[in-house]
């Protein structure tokens, strides 16, 4: 299903949800002096990816991990906040004894809220483009978690496999060898 729903999204200005050709683009290749066997020969191949990556997305599906907001909360978060974003009673009432202010704690959960309800209105509107948003940001967390060490062991590899040294996240000046 999103295997097509991303060509699909790539390719909207050409094709219809069945995959067959937009009138406008049908027009445009027209309009271009195509011949008429050029046209039906891409519209066939089009339609033909259309059909490949529906059958596949039936019968192979993509592993669709779901992440929600709260699997990207700091563990400091995690102690404050249910996954809704509001707040919970027990860090409440430990904050309360601490001073800190009723209104401050609203605040907090207000903008915890906030940010619940963006991650879950962008999530949603990956997922319609096929994209899985949750997984992009875990890979994204993952990737960016390594540590100075990793990426410069990484960094040595590279220019072992011959990497343009000014592909590299590092200073031009410095030897890594």
């Amino acid at each position: 299903m999103f295997r097509l729903k991303r060509w699909l999204n790539m390719n909207r200005e050409r094709v219809n949800e069945d995959g067959s050709l937009k009138t406008e683009y049908l027009q445009e290749l027209i309009d271009k002096n195509r011949p008429p066997e050029l046209i039906s020969k891409h519209a066939k191949i089009l339609k033909d990816k259309y059909e490949s990556l529906k059958h596949l997305d039936q019968t192979d599906p993509e592993p669709w991990p779901v992440y929600t907001a709260y699997d990207f909360f700091t563990e400091e978060e995690k102690r404050q906040f249910n996954p809704d974003g509001s707040l919970k009673p027990e860090y409440v009432e430990q904050a309360l004894q601490k001073g800190i202010s009723e209104n401050w704690l609203e605040e907090m959960e207000r903008r915890k809220k906030i940010d619940v309800d963006n991650y879950n209105a962008v999530s949603v509107k990956y997922a319609e483009q096929g994209i899985n948003f949750g997984e992009q940001e875990m890979n994204s967390r993952i990737a960016s978690s390594k540590t100075y060490g990793q990426r410069l062991k990484q960094m040595a590899i590279d220019l072992r496999n011959c990497e343009p040294a000014d592909s590299l996240p590092f200073d031009k000046e410095t030897t890594y060898w």
